[in-house]
């Protein structure tokens, strides 16, 4: 069994920096790609971030382009979300995902991924 760990949420003043990590174990051969989604309250989940190792591609949801980045450490199993000169509109609990039959360009959609983590907080204060 796949379990995803996210860490790393916490609260910071807007413009700040904050890294979010989400620690992979279990069967970890089958995946190729991860994603990062967020959810505020009162509002859908939304896709942020995915990194596609088949094809080393990366993908960001037009509000954070320039902003977030995502990134692997392979050695340790983890998969990070760099999140620079946030916004209180950034203010969401953030959820790691992986998937082992992505198609690049549904990288957004919930249903491409196959195990989720339990999410972390991340609030940006105005």
């Amino acid at each position: 069994q796949v379990q995803l760990v996210e860490s790393g949420g916490g609260l910071v003043q807007a413009g700040e920096s904050l890294r979010i990590s989400c620690t992979v174990s279990g069967p970890t051969g089958y995946y190729f790609a991860t994603a990062w989604f967020r959810q505020a309250p009162g509002k859908e989940r939304e896709a942020v971030a995915c990194f596609n190792r088949n094809d080393d591609m990366k993908y960001y949801a037009e509000s954070v382009k320039g902003r977030f980045a995502i990134s692997r450490d392979n050695a340790n199993n983890t998969e990070y979300l760099q999140m620079n000169n946030l916004k209180p509109e950034d203010t969401a609990v953030y959820y790691c995902a992986t998937s082992g039959r992505l198609y690049g360009s549904k990288w957004y959609a919930e249903s491409q991924y196959d195990y989720w983590g339990q999410g972390t907080q991340v609030t940006v204060s105005s």
